[in-house]
């Protein structure tokens, strides 16, 4: 297995694979870390459904357009679930808030959903297999994938995660220095520096981008995202979200 801070710090997104499978020890580690994720209140208010069937992943691609979805060996989705504490509550006779109708109640289902991921990640990396988180998976056709994968009310996919072995060892991506990520007791107030920084740091992604193997690209961080927000301002998230059980209400 490779060290913590080879499988943290080396960590690539990987979009070829080898047809290669991933083991049945390899995916229990997997799965064990995925059920050992701390959550909040320890409600462990998330689901995973991994899909190996071809056919389901082929349909999921043909939604999204994202290759390594069809090529990878396992997909797995990664879901708010309040499902789950629904059932037992009626079960019991317990009176069941509508915490999924606030706002703190999304935060925490996401949150949740998230560390399950980077723990799948995280345990994946450590056994030299390959990652590729996939946001896509959430915005793109919400309705339609939750159709597809069965979901009851009450549930929501906050990520897809591709698996593999992997069959690139793409350039590691240039990350925002210590110092604009890491703040010390408070949040930075030299405004001034910051920019200084970040136009250093964009001016680095799009060397990166010009350079780097196999496709290159004129982008540079800072108008690729924002490229990338105006492009998801026509996503209608809450229209998703509420036709699934999550309708925020405070």
């Amino acid at each position: 297995m490779k060290s913590m801070k080879d499988s943290l710090l080396e960590r690539r997104s990987i979009r070829r694979y080898e047809r290669e499978p991933i083991t049945d020890e390899q995916m229990d580690l997997i799965y064990e870390a995925i059920r050992n994720t701390p959550t909040s209140y320890n409600g462990q208010q998330f689901s995973v459904i991994d899909i190996t069937d071809q056919t389901i992943k082929e349909q999921i691609y043909n939604l999204t357009g994202q290759k390594q979805i069809k090529t990878c060996n396992h997909f797995m989705l990664f879901l708010i679930d309040y499902h789950k504490i629904s059932l037992i509550s009626d079960a019991e006779n317990l009176d069941m808030p509508d915490f999924e109708h606030t706002v703190d109640g999304l935060i925490v289902g996401v949150v949740d959903a998230t560390l399950a991921m980077m723990s799948a990640v995280a345990m994946a990396e450590s056994l030299g297999l390959g990652t590729c988180p996939i946001g896509y998976a959430r915005t793109v056709a919400p309705e339609a994938l939750s159709s597809m994968m069965k979901l009851p009310k009450k549930t929501f996919i906050v990520c897809g995660l591709a698996l593999g072995v992997p069959r690139e060892h793409p350039d590691l991506k240039p990350k925002q220095p210590q110092s604009l990520v890491i703040h010390k007791n408070t949040y930075r107030q030299d405004g001034e520096e910051m920019v200084s920084e970040l136009k250093k740091y964009d001016q680095t992604v799009a060397e990166y981008n010009r350079t780097r193997e196999g496709s290159k690209s004129d982008n540079d961080w800072a108008s690729h995202i924002v490229d990338y927000y105006r492009e998801a301002m026509n996503y209608r998230m809450l229209r998703a979200l509420q036709r699934r059980g999550f309708d925020v209400a405070h």
